[in-house]
């Protein structure tokens, strides 16, 4: 008879490392088969969410956030996060009291090894004084973006070549096509 292989929790002290990020799909070793059972849940998800997020989501969708939209229940590497936003590589998560703790770690450590900013805001909180709660989310969000900022004018100290257009406007360069053509009347 042969030994039937389980899923099981590592310890975390073996485990001190995030996952090492490859350049194939979509960034984290994670085979198309796990990808789907990923998806899978977070539709369960979606479909039978939980009070507090079902609060903070209709929140979200009567926000105007501009170009900064979070995603519910979105796949995020190998984990499920409560509401993602792209653009700002920002993560929120809900604190239900019957959560696994060193998952959660685990997953925190991950998320913030590829730049993603997570912030954990309590069930309770949500559903008992949502102000407070969207103006925490609207500093945590303006904290993102002038992060983005500064790493975005350090880049273009550093590498000062691929700030100025192709063409600039010293001549240097092949010649532009002028606007204006020669035309015969």
């Amino acid at each position: 008879m042969t030994d039937r292989k389980t899923l099981q929790l590592r310890d975390p002290s073996e485990t001190a490392e995030a996952p090492a990020l490859e350049k194939k799909g979509r960034g984290w070793k994670i085979s198309d088969k796990r990808l789907d059972v990923l998806h899978e849940q977070a539709r369960e998800m979606r479909r039978f969410s939980s009070e507090a997020h079902k609060a903070l989501a209709a929140r979200f969708s009567k926000a105007d956030l501009g170009r900064y939209t979070f995603k519910r229940h979105a796949v995020v590497g190998s984990a499920i996060v409560d509401f993602n936003c792209h653009n700002l590589g920002m993560a929120i998560l809900i604190d239900e009291p019957d959560q696994d703790e060193a998952l959660a770690r685990r997953r925190d450590k991950s998320l913030e090894s590829v730049g993603i900013r997570v912030m954990h805001i309590k069930a309770a909180d949500i559903l008992e004084n949502m102000d407070d709660v969207l103006a925490r989310i609207t500093a945590g969000m303006r904290l993102r973006i002038a992060d983005k900022g500064e790493a975005r004018r350090r880049h273009n100290a550093e590498h000062p070549r691929q700030t100025r257009p192709r063409y600039d406007r010293d001549g240097n360069g092949p010649p532009r096509r002028t606007a204006t053509r020669d035309r015969k009347d």
